[in-house]
This record gives structure tokens, sequence and C-alpha cells, in this order.
């Protein structure tokens, strides 16, 4: 009895050492699990500081416009400690201060695609980019340099839907490979000309890319690969897009920047492949792709717009003109 008595305390002694080795060892793996872990990610993946509210139907688009210096509460979930980070203009190594109001994380003064990553990350890789644009009140014909011309909208009085746009996307030599979806970049929508000018301009409705994404998945539901789709015209100018001639529409939704003229070529060879499986490219294949926009404004009326279907010609083979703009338009060009 006496030799037990003897161990008790030795007994308690390894006990309490052993409790505070533990709790050392526990202290020591807390401080060591990686940041994104303790934040409920997995190791080797961060946290994301900003988060879309919306990535639009199709769950693809990479990016929102914002004005300068407006409110990104209604666009973005930005995680407390974002406040104070910095953004990061994409393709062009500037910073600006986040700013914060009373209405919230607030879009960089200056404009250009930005990012609150806490590095700065590729053109392919930033998922919550915003695009701050430039103003433009269409009483000038130029943008630094960058020939846009005037909206016959303007002359005649035209509002809503078909009132001149305001805002423009700057493009540089930088930034053009922007990815603003999955599958589309910013020099896709570019507007053919002025090939030697920088920086140039773009008006860019996201619903359109939005639309596109969704013809995509469509696409693939019926079996076609569809690694993405052609943008033979995207955004036009109205000095390009001119008076509506050689099939151009005077008021052409493409001056909006809400339509594109597409196709799918999966080969690779420049045109239109055989959707139809009969062995030839005709407009055949562009009614197949047509069909497909009919399904997904059928999915989401909120993305009704035009669908033209037009045939081969010399200079390009058949193709699909797609847009946004709010009401049902059909027609077959030759």
């Amino acid at each position: 009895m006496s030799s037990f008595r003897t161990r008790l305390p030795l007994g308690r002694s390894a006990i309490l050492f052993l409790v505070a080795a533990l709790l050392l060892l526990a202290q020591y793996a807390m401080a060591a699990t990686p940041a994104s872990e303790a934040m409920g990610g997995s190791a080797g993946q961060s946290v994301p500081r900003v988060e879309l509210l919306s990535r639009g139907f199709s769950g693809a688009l990479r990016a929102v416009v914002v004005p300068p210096g407006e409110s990104l509460q209604p666009y973005l979930s930005v995680r407390e400690s974002s406040k104070e980070a910095r953004w990061f203009s994409l393709g062009s190594g500037l910073q600006a201060p986040a700013t914060v109001s009373n209405e919230g994380l607030k879009a960089p003064d200056q404009p250009g695609i930005w990012t609150l990553d806490s590095a700065q990350p590729g053109l392919d890789a930033a998922l919550h980019a915003v695009i701050t644009p430039v103003h433009f009140d269409g009483s000038k014909t130029h943008l630094n340099g960058y020939h846009i011309g005037r909206w016959p909208a303007r002359a005649a009085g035209r509002t809503g839907r078909y009132a001149p746009p305001e805002l423009f996307i700057e493009v540089t030599p930088r930034n053009q490979d922007f990815a603003v979806s999955e599958h589309f970049r910013l020099r896709n929508f570019l507007t053919k000309d002025q090939a030697d000018v920088w920086p140039k301009y773009l008006v860019l409705d996201l619903r359109l890319v939005d639309k596109l994404e969704l013809v995509i998945q469509e696409l693939r539901t019926l079996g076609h690969p569809a690694k993405g789709l052609h943008v033979m015209s995207g955004f036009r100018t109205p000095q390009y897009n001119g008076p509506g001639e050689n099939g151009r529409a005077k008021f052409s939704r493409h001056t909006y920047g809400d339509a594109a003229d597409v196709w799918l070529d999966d080969d690779g060879d420049g045109q239109m492949d055989d959707l139809d499986g009969n062995g030839r490219i005709d407009a055949k294949d562009a009614e197949v792709l047509a069909q497909v926009v009919e399904r997904v404004e059928q999915r989401v009326p909120a993305l009704t717009g035009g669908c033209g279907l037009y045939r081969a010609n010399p200079a390009h083979g058949p193709f699909v003109h797609i847009d946004v703009r709010g009401t049902p338009a059909r027609w077959t060009r030759r």
C-alpha cells in the first residue's frame, strides 16, 4: 500500500506533462494549418476574397460591367477582410485602393479590368473581374484616337434599346485576351477595323455572352463537342457598320453590343461544321444552330432576341445571327 502511495504523485506529474504536451502539439498544428483549411477550404486552395453573385443563366460569366465609382453591392459578395485589399488592373499592372462607402465596396475610379485577388492573376484565371468602362456621350466621333462615328438613332431621337450607348470598355493589347466568360475573350467582339489603333473601344452586353454560352451548352446536350463558337462579327462601331448597306441594318443590334454572327467550328477549318450530318456544309447546318437558339430562348425567356439565318456566299460559309434585343425577331437571308 505504501508503495502505491509513493508512486501516485509521479503518476499525476506524468499526466500533467502529457496534457501540457498535447496542448502544445494542438497549438502547433493549428498554427501550421493553411488559412484556406481553417476557413473551410482545402489544402493548396486560397479562399476567394470576392464571389460574383451571378454568373448568368449559363454559370459561365466571369465579370460584371460597373461604371467607375459605383457600388458593387448588387454584383459581388465581398469578404470582410477584402475591404482593406487593393484592386489589381489586369493586363496593365496598375493598382488602386479598395474604397468602401456606406453602400459597400465601390468600383475603381479608373477604367480597366480589375480584381481584388491578393496576387495578380492571369487573364484566364480571373473569375470575378470588375470591368469599369469609359463614358462617351456621342457628341464627338472619336475617343482617344479611335474612330467610332455617330449612331443614326441619335439624329432620329431613338430611345430605350436604340438610344446611343454611353459606356465603352477600353481594350488594350495587354487586356484583349481577358476571358469575359468560359469560352469568350474581349477580342472576340471587337470591330474588325483600325488594326493599328489602340486602345480600342467596345460595347458588350454580357447577356449576349451568357446566351452564347447557353448555346454551347445546348449543342453539347445534342452530342456536339462544341468547344466554342467562332464570332465572325460582334460589336460594330457605327462608322464601320455604315448607313445600312451590303446586308447591314441601319439600326443594327451589332452597334449596340448585344449581337453576334457565329458558327460552330470544332474542326477548325474556318467554316460551319456539318451539324446535320449530311456530308455537306450548307444552310441546313445553320438551321440546326438556329433551332438550338430557339431552345435556349424557350428555356430562358429573359434572353429573347433576334435569330437570323444566313446562307453561304463567296466570302464565308453559313452562319447565324444571335442577339438579346428583348423581343423575338426571325429572318433568313440568302
